[in-house]
């Protein structure tokens, strides 16, 4: 049964908060924002139409309070709970919670976000459905020596990756048989901290592949669209940096068959919301099913600058029981999109650098799109993630798009802090880069 929204909540901060809101606004809905001690005066705490805090700076007295956000919601009549990406936003507990508490979670329902973030029931079901994966081995390891006659079994290279992870973390790509050991320990220690869960499995690792991920539409209506790609390769410890759309290196053929494959695998699981299918490729432009992140993602303003879609509202209307508007013939990818992901990093070493901003000038200009909840004199806090803004070029081609936002690294300027923009003009100024030609392991690589 369709309805319309008159309150929604945001459990999150930043620049996805503030993005949300700008959603809600555009289409009528208020909106209430939830902010820790340290956020008081951040961006998305000011926009909303309501505002409470939540709990003190840690996020787990805060942004990951499930309590605290859930009372939130019923002390301010919020019928619905946008997560945003990160903190609670693939948590199925909080998922059950809001479905418990007659409130709706817009994204997927928890049995969903439960069989999407375990790894191995994905690979599971990618199997069943005929999609290729990475030749793997092992359910839920645990124990080192079974770990390494699976290591074995499949050869050398191997990638030992978290069962519950996701964002990068609980994974280790070995060598040989001599690092093993230390490498399945301390896979399973950031797993264990990450996601509540030891277990880990393996694949074997495919050499200089790259990342390409397909977005994904679902309505509770039995319809199910792909709105094209994303190249995802430039990475620093699988953590994205820039992304693009389309792929520098997918052809119509080839982006058909992954498209209709990320939309199959979307079907069988009956998953409904926003999501996201995500693939490698090897040198020989195979493709993998890697996993599914059942969210909005960081990157998703390159798939609306080159198709004219507005994801989180798409997100807002499935979730509010509305059909998808769109078919998969109205789908077109017009122009290149590029988006680098600014954090509050020292570009040498990546450490980071919270502190206050001193002088802040975001750039502008045809084509260009900043989505950034900082400003002069923000003091950037420790507590949370570093990335300060996402700064995304449109043009009409990869060429113009690949300029405009060298123009516009440029003219970025944020003072007080230091930032990545140093290396993302180090990245662009690449021939690599600019013939399209890298993998995920191009920025080790670059930094040798």
């Amino acid at each position: 049964m369709s309805r319309h929204f008159s309150k929604i909540l945001v459990a999150n901060r930043g620049e996805i908060a503030l993005r949300v809101i700008r959603a809600c606004r555009e289409l009528g809905i208020k909106t209430v924002a939830v902010y820790s001690d340290v956020d008081r005066e951040a961006l998305h705490a000011r926009f909303a139409d309501e505002s409470i805090c939540i709990g003190p700076s840690a996020s787990q007295q805060s942004y990951l309070n499930i309590p605290s956000i859930i009372s939130a919601a019923e002390v301010s009549d919020a019928e619905a709970i946008h997560p945003g990406y990160g903190f609670l936003a693939e948590d199925p507990e909080f998922a059950e919670v809001c479905e418990a508490s007659g409130i709706t979670f817009i994204g997927p329902n928890s049995a969903h976000i439960r069989l999407m973030g375990n790894k191995i029931k994905a690979r599971e079901l990618a199997v069943r459905v005929g999609l290729p994966i990475p030749e793997g081995g092992g359910e839920g390891l645990a124990d080192p020596d079974v770990a390494l006659k699976v290591a074995k079994d499949l050869g050398f290279p191997v990638m030992i990756k978290a069962a519950a992870g996701g964002g990068g973390r609980g994974i280790r790509v070995v060598h040989s048989e001599a690092s093993f050991r230390t490498a399945f320990s301390a896979a399973q220690s950031e797993a264990m901290a990450g996601f509540n869960s030891p277990d880990v499995y393996m694949e074997r690792f495919i050499t200089n592949p790259r990342h390409v991920e397909f977005q994904i539409l679902a309505d509770n209506h039995g319809s199910v669209i792909h709105l094209g790609e994303r190249e995802c390769s430039i990475q620093r410890r699988y953590q994205k940096l820039i992304e693009e759309a389309p792929s520098p290196v997918l052809d119509e053929d080839l982006r058909k068959t992954m498209g209709e494959a990320a939309v199959k695998l979307t079907k069988e699981a009956g998953y409904v919301n926003a999501g996201t299918v995500e693939f490698l490729l090897d040198e020989d432009m195979n493709y993998y099913f890697m996993e599914m992140n059942t969210r909005i993602q960081v990157e998703h303003p390159v798939t609306e600058m080159v198709t004219g879609i507005d994801l989180v509202k798409e997100q807002i209307r499935i979730s509010a029981g509305q059909t998808l508007n769109i078919e998969q013939k109205d789908v077109e990818m017009i122009g290149h999109a590029i988006e680098c992901r600014i954090n509050a990093e020292d570009p040498e070493n990546f450490r980071p650098s919270p502190g206050t901003i001193a002088f802040y000038y975001a750039p502008g200009g045809p084509g260009i799109r900043v989505d950034s909840a900082a400003y002069e004199s923000y003091f950037i806090p420790p507590f949370y993630d570093s990335m300060v803004a996402k700064l995304i070029a449109h043009g009409k081609d990869r060429e113009e798009a690949l300029a405009r936002m060298t123009r516009a690294l440029d003219e970025f300027v944020i003072d007080g802090v230091k930032t990545t923009i140093p290396l993302h003009q180090r990245i662009l100024a690449t021939m690599k880069f600019k013939k399209g030609e890298y993998s995920t392991n191009f920025l080790e690589e670059m930094m040798k």
